[in-house]
């Protein structure tokens, strides 16, 4: 391969990080701020006026408990949020077709729209954070567990959203599964509640709910205490990220969705 294309390559992939983060910040009212407000609101109700007769949550306080949902919740709905209507975007404006002659590969097509997704994730994960340090104190237990948890389910959800824009005919249809799907799944996936406390099939259920192992294994970094394995939640992490890889890249190379 010659350094031309390489090069050509590479500035194309940056082309579409920089216009992914400059989406983010041109538009930061509506995609960092509702949730840093949302995980206010959560704080407030949930943890000082609910938190305060729930007392403690498998031996925490409860609002400490929720603070590592919150984050999650709020990486999971941005990071799918931001591709899903950034490239159904860039089919409806119709520029697709010119990053598809382009000489990129689908690969780095797809990487690039997930490097965008992952990017906003992380800055809203983070806004979400430090609303959390307002009402709560947050250990640390182990860091590379929190950042491998917080990217992998960026990357996760990213490559989630990245199909849901290629199939996606209409603005409706990039709404329906995060209303209709993701948002039960984050709800039911231990942001405000241990599993402990269901009943046994209750419990079976939830454990094949991926976000409750994204939330886990995110919350053991932070408070050393998690409902499921963590080597499992890092296992069903991984290979989320390379099936859905893997079916983004063969939807980019069939071009559906690109050529209706």
């Amino acid at each position: 391969m010659s350094t031309s294309v390489v090069r050509a390559r590479w500035i194309g992939f940056q082309t579409i990080i920089l216009r992914e983060f400059g989406r983010i910040l041109r538009i930061w009212g509506q995609t960092i701020v509702p949730s840093a407000v949302t995980a206010a609101l959560y704080f407030v109700i949930f943890g000082t006026l609910i938190g305060r007769r729930i007392g403690q949550m498998d031996g925490v306080d409860y609002m400490q408990y929720i603070a590592p949902g919150l984050i999650m919740m709020a990486v999971i709905t941005n990071a799918y949020a931001n591709v899903s209507s950034s490239f159904f975007g860039a089919k409806f404006q119709r520029f697709l077709e010119e990053i598809s002659v382009s000489p990129m590969p689908d690969w780095l097509v797809v990487l690039g729209y997930v490097g965008g997704g992952v990017l906003r994730g992380l800055l809203v994960g983070l806004a979400v954070t430090i609303i959390s340090l307002v009402f709560t104190h947050l250990p640390v237990h182990h860091v590379l567990v929190i950042l491998a948890a917080v990217l992998l389910t960026a990357v996760v959800f990213s490559l989630a959203g990245f199909i849901n824009g290629v199939f996606a005919k209409n603005f409706d249809q990039v709404n329906w599964i995060p209303t209709f799907i993701l948002t039960p799944l984050t709800y039911f996936g231990g942001v405000f509640y241990s599993i402990n406390l269901l009943p046994p099939w209750a419990q079976s259920l939830s454990h094949a709910n991926p976000v409750l192992h994204m939330v886990n294994a995110f919350r053991y970094g932070f408070l050393g205490r998690s409902d499921v394995n963590v080597v499992l939640a890092f296992a069903i992490m991984l290979g989320a990220a390379v099936i859905l890889f893997g079916v983004a890249l063969t939807l980019m190379r069939r071009g559906t969705g690109l050529r209706d």
